[in-house]
């Protein structure tokens, strides 16, 4: 190969990898909203694999078991639900295989699984599934059962996606009763069985059908009086108290034994998050002790450019809450004073969000994987209302600075060095508006949604190799949709809505 034909290679290869990390570079940038896919059915997949050991090939069978969705939509991330592979290693494989004395053997294994969309096929790797320790069986035989997060997959069209089993590579891990240390064999590589079907399910993905119109506004978000509000801690813009969240509101199992951090948000508020009071009289600005209680809070990402989107702090794996002081301030004027009625409740939080995981299939160019680690600054959450009956207006908004830094990519399972520090030049605002009375207050929570601008990259690629300008090119630019979903608010001291729920992804909401 000439050094221009090496070059264009290269060049070619670095594209299709930007193309693909540009999903994942927005998954906090952009929260795409619309109706979601249909409830996830769950199913098993009996296989046959022909797997070398030794040098010898043995028949050997597998069960993969998870949930897949009925349907999906374009641009939105189709993920399996808690898929497990079980692995039964026959005992004339693990004959001679395992060293003597072995009490218990743990694993690692990657399954790569073929996704057909419309006529093409690509590769996503399942790459980090680890079984427990398992003793042998009686007759020598070996069964392991691999558990862990999967990414989600993207495709940009309508079709169906069908998703099937390919090679697996499995490692085993053999512990003996003497405790001495763990040995690490060969790998187990394996292959479907030629004459077997090896399909996992088949997503049908379709386009959204269009949103009906919001429900009108049916009430008054608590208007202050013209002797002013009742200024009490619980004191927040809303009709009646808070019993555990809206009514109806579709949400998840919360995990086990879970609380609130101990110690309130000490980042207090981004008065640029803080809107205006309406031109008229000084509103009467209030300090209040406020609420400490914590919310989960989960979204949608979606980078414009690229029509796809991915999973933020996914509810199904260990999701965050956000650390909230609520209604740490009020800002108030009657309606009878010049310029009329005007509530604000302003609360304060903060949020650590874990890192973001998924695959990005644009047919046509290899599947690219990658993480996206989160830095935020303070969350600043304001609602009220302005004006008096028949012309009231409610609003509620959020808002944060955000950072985004890209690693451990990877192009159809090869690594691709971005650097430690391949991140967003400089921070970007996040600013995120609620429509009542789907969002009433911090206290209930509910569906918030915006777009984002995202800024260039910089520190990406390695000495020698500037991949600055091909990310930006990719990745940066107006106009991505951001959508989340805010659980009810858990207050510890009072047990309201405790402990807190973990809420749906936007788009799955009961009745969407």
């Amino acid at each position: 190969m000439t050094a221009v034909a090496e070059r264009h290679a290269r060049r070619t290869r670095r594209t299709t990898v930007l193309t693909g990390v540009a999903l994942a570079a927005g998954l906090a940038a952009g929260l795409l909203a619309g109706p979601s896919p249909a409830q996830a059915r769950d199913g098993t997949s009996p296989l046959a694999y022909r797997c070398q050991v030794l040098g010898r090939t043995h028949e050997v069978a597998v069960r993969v078991t998870g949930a897949f969705p009925e349907t999906a939509v374009p641009g939105r991330p189709i993920t399996p639900g808690d898929p497990a592979v079980r692995v039964a290693l026959p005992p004339e494989a693990v004959a001679g295989l395992l060293p003597e004395g072995t009490a218990s053997v743990s694993a690692t294994l990657r399954m790569t699984t073929l996704v057909a969309h419309n006529g093409r096929t690509a590769e996503a790797s399942w790459d980090r599934l680890t079984a427990p320790a398992a003793a042998p069986g009686p007759g020598g035989g070996l069964a392991l059962e691999h558990t862990g997060p999967v990414p989600a997959v993207t495709v940009t069209g309508p079709g169906d996606v069908a998703f099937r089993a390919g090679d697996i590579r499995l490692e085993l891990h053999p512990e003996t009763a003497d405790g001495a240390e763990p040995l690490t064999l060969p790998p187990v590589e394996c292959t479907p069985a030629e004459d077997r079907d090896t399909l996992l399910a088949t997503v049908r993905a379709l386009h959204p059908p269009t949103r009906p119109p919001s429900p009108p506004d049916t009430g008054p978000a608590a208007p202050p009086s013209d002797t002013g509000p009742d200024t009490g801690p619980d004191t927040v813009p809303g009709p009646g108290a808070p019993s555990g969240g809206r009514e109806g509101a579709a949400r998840a199992e919360p995990p086990a034994a879970d609380t609130c951090p101990e110690a309130p948000p000490t980042g207090g508020f981004d008065e640029s998050f803080v809107p205006e009071p309406t031109p008229g009289e000084p509103p009467r600005v209030i300090d209040l002790p406020g609420r400490h209680g914590c919310a989960y809070v989960v979204g949608l990402a979606n980078v414009r450019k690229l029509g796809g989107a991915m999973i933020v702090n996914d509810p199904a794996r260990n999701p965050q809450k956000i650390n909230a002081m609520a209604v740490k301030r009020t800002v108030v004027r009657p309606g009878t004073r010049p310029g009329g009625n005007y509530f604000r409740a302003d609360s304060f939080g903060e949020i650590t969000l874990p890192d973001a995981e998924s695959t990005f299939l644009a047919f046509g160019f290899q599947p690219v994987s990658a993480r996206v680690e989160f830095t935020n600054g303070p969350l600043t959450i304001t609602t009220g209302t302005i004006g008096s009956p028949p012309d009231r207006v409610n609003f509620a908004m959020a808002g944060f600075y955000q950072s985004l830094r890209i690693h451990d990519v990877t192009v159809n399972g090869t690594p691709l060095d971005v650097g430690p520090v391949c991140r967003t030049a400089r921070p970007f605002r996040v600013v995120l508006h609620g429509e009542f009375p789907h969002y009433q207050n911090v206290l209930f929570g509910g569906p918030m949604r915006g777009t984002v601008t995202i800024p260039e990259f910089e520190g990406c690629g390695t000495p020698g190799e500037d991949l600055d300008p091909l990310f930006s090119a990719a990745l940066s630019g107006p106009g991505n949709l951001v959508a989340m979903n805010q659980g009810p608010l858990c207050v510890p001291v009072s047990q309201l809505s405790c402990p807190p729920d973990v809420p749906v992804l936007p788009g799955r909401e009961e009745g969407d």
